[in-house]
């Protein structure tokens, strides 16, 4: 696809949930909440007019809908504010040092003060009908591979309630989620393709889980991706969780914009598939006004001096690769981890750093897909480093030993007792000598099943060369 001849142009807004307490209470960011809910109410919204007098058309689009919403919460992760009964609450200051941390890594200018407004929603997602919504920093940058694209903006918002049902004229909300801190990231329209649109959001979120104070999993990050063609308006297609949809989405994007000859711009939400469906009429600057209630922050240079920027997630796969000899694959497996991996190697000085990403990560995963086992705890993982950093057992035999361990409680050493070099090297050669003409990778498989967990392959292979010899 020529993206250029058709005069694409896209933008991206990244979503990310931070970790602590909601944005403007003191509930904890819990976004699925164990317990049974035990409060119940229901609402109608209406939208209002904005900063120009005049509502906006997507508010309008919904209003018409006319829906009853039923919510539901827990009195565990939800109060007053969340059910609109009471004021916003003093903002969370730890959720501002994250937002001016992020906003240093993205190279943006942050604002002198804090303003936040009321953002119009009456689809339900907002008890209050409306969302609260600050900017934090404007004309950033991050270099991708493809040329630096330009961060116009990040805001510290309030994450919407999840839906839980709707039918006819009712949607049910539950309102856990309502009220989380959430970052908001928007690039400029200089992405070049649908595959820098896919780097472009994972280098943002890279940096964001660098800081290592937002939520993981599916849904704690959302991508929304803004997409035209010469002569067609822009289109958001909204709500991206996983990248791996996102080229496929934005091509299929572009095609139906192509066909379509007097398109309106719009929003449309993305499905699990990666198919996009039409949501509703493109939001403006109309559903913006003055939040009241939240008073203006001032920024100092002491809140800005103060903000420590962290190690880069991509900085600190290359520097395990240096620091401790790793492929890049497993420098990447590790750092992912999260593993105090440098406290291991210091421990255990014997052990191999190869070894160490085995059985600190590879290990527990495949035990479970082979043996249907799992629940090894970090005492286990050092009972067999241990052993291994004594040579009390050779590599070979960690997975059995870590097997052995789940199975039994403990591990029956005598099976993994190793012999000596010099007893070793005379049962290699009596396996030469059996296997006359043999290659000698051949040779070393015959080695090892011979003593299975007993011996290091290394250690055979040396043997087998220089009897080759």
């Amino acid at each position: 696809m020529d993206y250029k001849k058709l005069g694409f142009k896209a933008g991206i807004e990244i979503h990310q949930q931070l970790e602590g307490k909601k944005l403007f209470c003191d509930c904890p960011a819990v976004v699925h909440d164990p317990n049974k809910a035990d409060v119940f109410f229901e609402r109608k919204l209406r939208a209002a007019a904005g900063e120009t007098g005049k509502v906006d058309q997507a508010a309008a689009y919904e209003m018409k809908k006319d829906k009853i919403f039923q919510y539901e919460a827990c009195s565990s992760s939800s109060c007053l504010v969340e059910y609109d009964d009471e004021p916003p609450h003093e903002l969370n200051k730890d959720c501002l040092e994250i937002a001016l941390e992020v906003s240093k890594l993205l190279n943006a200018k942050v604002v002198d003060e804090i303003h936040f407004m009321r953002k119009t929603v009456v689809d339900g997602s907002n008890v209050s009908g409306f969302q609260r919504t600050g900017l934090i920093a404007s004309d950033g940058y991050i270099e991708t591979s493809k040329g630096r694209v330009g961060i116009e903006g990040v805001f510290l918002e309030e994450e919407a309630a999840q839906k839980l049902e709707e039918k006819e004229h009712i949607v049910k909300y539950r309102l856990d989620r309502l009220g989380v801190a959430l970052l908001e990231i928007a690039t400029d329209p200089s992405i070049k393709d649908a595959e820098h649109a896919k780097e472009v959001s994972s280098i943002i979120g890279m940096m964001l889980r660098s800081t290592g104070k937002v939520k993981r999993g599916i849904g704690t990050i959302r991508q929304d991706v803004n997409v035209s063609i010469k002569g067609h308006p822009r289109v958001e297609l909204k709500g991206f969780q996983e990248l791996k949809y996102m080229v496929k989405v934005i091509d299929a994007e572009i095609e139906r914009q192509k066909k379509e000859k007097n398109g309106e711009s719009h929003v449309r939400d993305v499905k699990a598939n990666g198919i996009s469906k039409f949501s509703r009429p493109m939001p403006g600057a109309k559903r913006m006004y003055p939040e009241t209630d939240v008073p203006v922050i001032r920024v100092t240079k002491k809140m800005l001096d103060a903000v420590v920027l962290p190690e880069l997630i991509d900085d600190k796969v290359l520097r395990f690769e240096k620091e401790f000899k790793l492929s890049a694959e497993d420098a990447r497996i590790i750092v992912k981890s999260e593993i105090d991996f440098a406290s291991y190697v210091k421990e255990y000085k014997k052990v191999d750093s190869k070894i160490l990403v085995d059985i600190l990560v590879k290990h527990p995963k495949e035990i479970k897909k082979r043996f249907n086992l799992e629940g090894l705890k970090e005492k286990d993982l050092r009972e067999v480093l241990g052993y291994l950093n004594s040579g009390k057992i050779g590599k070979s035999a960690v997975l059995e030993v870590l097997v052995d361990i789940l199975k039994n409680g403990k591990a029956d050493l005598s099976k993994y007792k190793g012999i000596s070099d010099d007893d070793l090297e005379k049962e290699v050669k009596k396996i030469v000598k059996a296997n006359k003409g043999a290659p000698i990778n051949a040779l070393m498989g015959e080695v090892m099943k011979k003593f299975r967990g007993k011996v290091d392959g290394k250690k055979v292979m040396m043997i087998l060369k220089r009897l080759e010899k």
